[in-house]
Parts: C-alpha cells; structure tokens; sequence
C-alpha cells in the first residue's frame, strides 16, 4: 500500500485526526493493523507499565529479556511520562533483603539493571496522563454529561490505541505502592485488557493493581475466583520501604499485599504465596502473576508462552 493511500484510508478511518499522544498512538495501530492487511508478518507488542516512584530492576530486566528473546516490540509507560528508576537496592547484589536474610540481586542481575537504568532505553515512556480521561468528581454540577464523555474517551483510547498490545505487565517494587495501585487510569488500562481477553501479567506489588481494578456497576475485583500469587506477608518490611525522589520511610508497607488478594479472589479462587518455595508464578488466565524478585524471569517465560501456546493454567 502506498504512503497516500494509506493517509487517504486513514482520513476515512479516523475523519478528524486527534492530537498528541493519542493521534501518534492511533497512527501507531493503523499502521501495524495495515500491515497486517498487506501480509506482512506483526510483531507481537507488550506494553509494560512502571512505576514513576521506584521499580525492583530484576523485575523489569526479567520479563523483558523473556520479550526481547522472542522478538516482541515492547512500549514502556509511566503514570505521567517520566522516566522510570531502579530503587538503588535492586542494583546491589550486597544489599541483604531483610526478611530473606540474603542478596536477591546477583552480580549479573545488578549489572544488567544498571545498563538499562543508565541507556536511553526507558527515556520518554508513554504518558499515560495524556492518553487515557481523569474519572470526574461526583460532585460535578455537569456529572451525567461528564461521566458520559469519560467513558466514550476510554472506549475510544481502547478502540484506537490499546488494541494495538497483545498483552499488559505491570512491574512490582515499592514504587507500585505509590502511583499504580490505585490509580484510576492504571485501571483501565487494566479493565480494557480484560476486555478484550487479552494476558494481563504482574509482579510483586504491582498485583495490587488487579485487586482494585474494578467496574464501577458492581465493583467486584477483576481476580474474584482466580488463582493469583504475589508478595506474601512473610516477605514483608518491619522497616525500611521506601521511594525514589524522597526520603520518607515508610516502615513497614502500608498493607499487606497477601490479605488483599485473599478478600480479592474470593472463596473460589485463592491467593498462593508458596512460602519456602524458591519461585512463585501462578497463570490463570488472562492473568501471570509473580510473587516477587526471584520469580521475574519465569513471569517473563510464562508470559510468553501464554502468548505462543496457549497456556491458561500453570502453578495451581
């Protein structure tokens, strides 16, 4: 198909062309979408969200080299573009996890963290502020009209743009704790995927955002009587959780991340900690869940064999 064929069908796919993020994010999915159409073979494309307040290395390093392994084109995204950073401890394989009373990181591991936290490969990340509606306030004096156009824009984001990925992982560390968790548009992002049936993967305390994301007609969560795993309550901090760009110490977690996915999946569906098991990855589909560190990189590997083979059920 030629260049001006290709603008002329867009003009009559799109009539009006968008701006910004969105237009190139429309472009992006016309363009793979025609390819398609003229037989030329598509990457599979993941779209990985990080945390703007601290990401664990090993638990990005993990799945994307499972990705890059297989060939897939990866879009990194941040809750309001900025580029993602390592928390420091995930690039030290000196650094003594408490609870575990040994290094998580290996040398290899701590080395690989800090080549992609130093390469231009996480500048620019997608700005998810850009492309996806703030849900308005209930007190809005225009409410009906305004819910109206929230949800039209969420269709349309997801029509548009999100169909593009053929899968969603969101990368665990405390950072997640901050700006993901109970993000709004975090949850539609996630809400959209699941929509469309499409692998949704997590680690650590980046589960916590399928807990939450809910529907608001029956605000039931997305993994009631699913299987999921995540960091387990014997994994918790007595101290010491903290974030990038600041120097506030938490203490302890704000919640214990096994609780919640206990309520969250119900009484048919359970939460999996495997505590004393060296990894913990559970897939019931459409969701990959990793406990924490050590299991990033069989995240990675199942996740791609959900997406080459079909794989629906592992771990449970």
């Amino acid at each position: 198909m030629s260049i001006k064929a290709l603008f002329q069908a867009w003009e009559k796919e799109y009539g009006e062309r968008s701006r910004g993020a969105l237009f190139l994010a429309q472009l992006s999915n016309f363009l793979r979408i025609n390819h398609v159409h003229s037989g030329i073979k598509s990457l599979k494309k993941i779209l990985i969200i990080l945390s703007e307040w601290g990401y664990w290395g090993e638990e990005l390093i993990g799945p994307l080299e499972m990705f890059d392994k297989a060939g897939y084109e990866v879009t990194f995204a941040t809750p309001n573009g900025k580029r993602p950073v390592a928390l420091p401890p995930s690039m030290d394989p000196d650094y003594i996890d408490p609870p575990l009373g040994r290094s998580v990181t290996s040398p290899e591991v701590a080395a690989k963290v800090k080549e992609i936290d130093q390469s231009p490969r996480l500048n620019y990340p997608l700005n998810i502020a850009e492309i996806l509606p703030e849900m308005p306030y209930f007190s809005s004096p225009s409410l009906i009209r305004d819910l109206e156009a929230y949800y039209a824009q969420v269709a349309k984001v997801e029509r548009e743009y999100l169909t593009q990925y053929d899968a969603l992982l969101i990368v665990g560390g405390s950072g997640p704790i901050v700006d993901l968790a109970n993000n709004q548009r975090i949850h539609d992002i996630i809400l959209s995927f699941y929509r469309m049936n499409k692998p949704i993967g997590a680690e650590c305390y980046g589960v916590t955002c399928l807990a939450f994301a809910r529907e608001l007609e029956n605000r039931k969560s997305l993994i009631w009587g699913k299987h999921v795993t995540g960091h387990c309550k014997e994994y918790d901090y007595h101290d010491g959780t903290g974030f990038m760009g600041t120097d506030f110490n938490m203490g302890p977690p704000p919640y214990p991340l096994e609780y919640i996915l206990r309520d969250a999946t119900g009484p048919e569906g359970s939460y999996i900690g495997n505590f004393g098991k060296e990894t913990s990855v559970i897939v019931d589909y459409p969701f990959i869940t990793g406990r924490s560190t050590p299991d990033s990189y069989l995240t990675g590997e199942k996740m791609v064999e959900v997406l080459e083979n079909g794989l629906e059920r592992y771990g449970w």
